[in-house]
């Protein structure tokens, strides 16, 4: 099985418009346009009944002590957890293409709405749903995907990877709620092969 897409090279930086956030001309994050980039995929394998979509960022600080702080800059050394973006579960077997905007065109404060999706398709929650907790204008539930905004003053370039796994079942039954994690172990024992392409982004005027 073969991915791509048409919206920005495999290793290639993502663009903008396919971020939630951008480096504004006064050198600080400001919201992006945040649509789903475009994806493909083909020489799928017989036998295969749906396929599961996950967006993830392993290069993200495990402590938020230097995050976003002026005068600091999170060392490149600092461990990196997973960060999910978007988790899109129950794509039909004999789609072949999710074009560019069609699951997120401009950020949704608070998020946006789910698990259901277009096409009778499933979100799942992304990780921006922990990381504004705790912030009252932005808190709430974000389903669906929403693209890059890796902190402003990262010495580390981040990687985003988007991977598809065709499975054996036409619907995947996920315990409790829908997140990269859960949906990672739903999948145990259904995956037939799977495929993958990388972009990479920054906030960080010094290596963007």
């Amino acid at each position: 099985m073969k991915l791509r897409s048409d919206s920005f090279p495999d290793g290639g930086r993502i663009p903008g418009e396919f971020a939630f956030a951008v480096i504004d001309p006064a050198g600080r994050p400001a919201l992006s346009r945040n649509r789903n980039p475009h994806l493909a995929w083909s020489d799928v394998r017989a036998g295969v009944k749906s396929f599961v979509l996950l967006c993830h960022d392993p290069d993200v600080p495990s402590r938020a002590d230097d995050v976003n702080q002026e005068g600091r800059e999170v060392p490149a050394s600092l461990p990196r957890v997973d960060f999910f973006h978007w988790i899109l579960l129950d794509i039909p077997a004999g789609l072949r293409e999710i074009a560019a905007g069609s699951h997120s065109d401009g950020v949704t404060t608070r998020g946006k709405p789910g698990p259901d999706a277009p096409g009778g398709l499933r979100h799942g929650i992304n990780d921006y749903t922990q990381w504004f907790a705790g912030d009252p204008a932005m808190k709430g539930e974000y389903f669906g995907y929403d693209g890059p905004a890796p902190p402003w003053n990262d010495s580390l370039l981040h990687h985003y990877l988007f991977r598809l796994s065709a499975l054996d079942v036409e619907r995947l039954e996920v315990r409790g709620r829908i997140t990269g994690p859960s949906v990672r172990a739903a999948m145990e024992g259904h995956i037939l092969e799977e495929a993958s392409w990388t972009g990479n982004y920054s906030l960080n005027p010094r290596i963007a």
